[in-house]
């Protein structure tokens, strides 16, 4: 192998020794993704279809069956070749399905620099990176395609726990923190015909706190949008005490379509659904239509919820601020998610943001995985 190779690593499950050729289409199209060309579903089809016509046996054939399928610009021919190089032609590389894909790249720059003292470029140098790693700080808007799909793949993983709250049922208990169960505690002493052998306590039980996600997809928030919307889908998908709504010029509830196990389904099902995606804002308007139909109806009350938006609004401020108030009156803790207050210098000086972060628990970024992430743990201690 030549010094500017790619060396790849990904798990499948089951061995990499002379594997189907669905199985090698698949995966070499998932190495392709992780170098960040874009490999549409279509492009891996045709390459099956390809590969079950010229065989595995014959390099040349497999290259240019790989080359007319799954290349679409000029500028990835480079890497496809050295991606090429080492997942066909050392086959005996571990094969990895999950997604966080391990992937050793050599760019340019690294030639004669890394793992070559001479400098004559005839060494192997490899530089070793996660890419999941690589994107959890790293800001949605700037996502390429076969980013988004390592995203997703990350997002499917959340369990979000949420905090708990007291219910109306009491269940048996040992007597730490407990109060005395009179009526077991007879009958126990009937059951031994009279005699009190042991005394029976009780507590009341606790259920997982609800959860409302409130996302704006307005068109000022197009480049987080579809990003955030995965992220509520992985909660509404896990079976989760999770409501999700979208904002924008006006309230649609999306809960149902978001059950979906299937995240493309999901996602597809919600955008018909929306009718005014990257549209207009109103985001005082919709709250108001959702304390009304919604929230101040039970569905807010104890619930801790969740506002994914960059704050502009084109209504009236003092609105949004009134209806802030009225949903924090019911709900146990408001979070708002903020993409821009990453940004230097951040301060929330929109109309909208400004008059509702006096009703805000809690004001946090949602701009990148490792923000997610941080909001995760808000929700889990909420």
């Amino acid at each position: 192998m030549n010094s500017g190779a790619a060396t790849v690593n990904h798990r499948d499950g089951g061995s990499a020794t002379d594997p189907s050729a669905e199985r090698l289409a698949v995966g070499f199209a998932r190495v392709l993704r992780a170098l960040e060309v874009a490999v549409p579903l279509d492009s891996v089809v045709t390459f099956m279809s390809a590969l079950g016509r010229t065989g595995l046996a014959e390099r040349d054939r497999v290259y240019w069956a790989g080359r007319a399928t799954l290349v679409r610009r000029p500028e990835d021919i480079g890497v496809y070749d050295r991606a090429f190089a080492v997942f066909w032609d050392r086959r005996e590389s571990t094969v990895h399905d999950e997604a966080v894909v391990v992937t050793s790249v050599l760019t340019d720059a690294d030639e004669g620099s890394a793992g070559d003292p001479d400098g004559d470029g005839l060494g192997e140098p490899t530089l070793r990176f996660s890419a999941v790693e690589r994107l959890r700080d790293k800001d949605f808007s700037a996502y390429t395609e076969a980013e988004m799909l390592l995203a997703r793949r990350w997002m499917e993983s959340l369990r979000l726990a949420g905090g708990r709250r007291p219910a109306l049922r009491l269940v048996p208990a040992r007597r730490g923190g407990a109060r005395p169960d009179v009526r077991a505690t007879v009958r126990e002493s009937l059951r031994l015909g009279g005699e009190t052998a042991r005394r029976r306590w009780r507590r009341r039980d606790d259920k997982p706190r609800r959860i409302v996600f409130l996302l704006d997809v307005s068109g000022s928030m197009e480049p987080y949008a579809r990003a955030l919307l995965r992220f509520v889908h992985a909660g509404v998908a896990g079976g989760r005490r999770i409501e999700a709504f979208t904002l924008g010029t006006r309230l649609t509830r999306v809960t149902r379509e978001l059950s979906a196990r299937d995240p493309d389904r999901a996602l597809a099902r919600a955008g018909e659904s929306v009718r005014d995606w990257s549209g207009g804002t109103r985001l005082g308007a919709t709250l108001r239509d959702f304390n009304d139909s919604w929230g101040v109806r039970g569905l807010a009350r104890g619930a801790v919820v969740v506002v994914l938006s960059d704050g502009w609004d084109r209504g009236d401020p003092a609105l949004l601020a009134d209806e802030m108030a009225r949903l924090g009156r019911v709900a146990h803790r408001t979070v708002w998610v903020n993409p821009l207050k990453v940004t230097p210098g951040y301060a929330p000086l929109a109309r909208g943001m400004a008059a509702a972060l006096p009703h805000i628990d809690e004001f946090v970024e949602g701009h990148s995985l490792e923000a997610l992430e941080r909001l995760v743990e808000v929700l889990d201690r909420a």
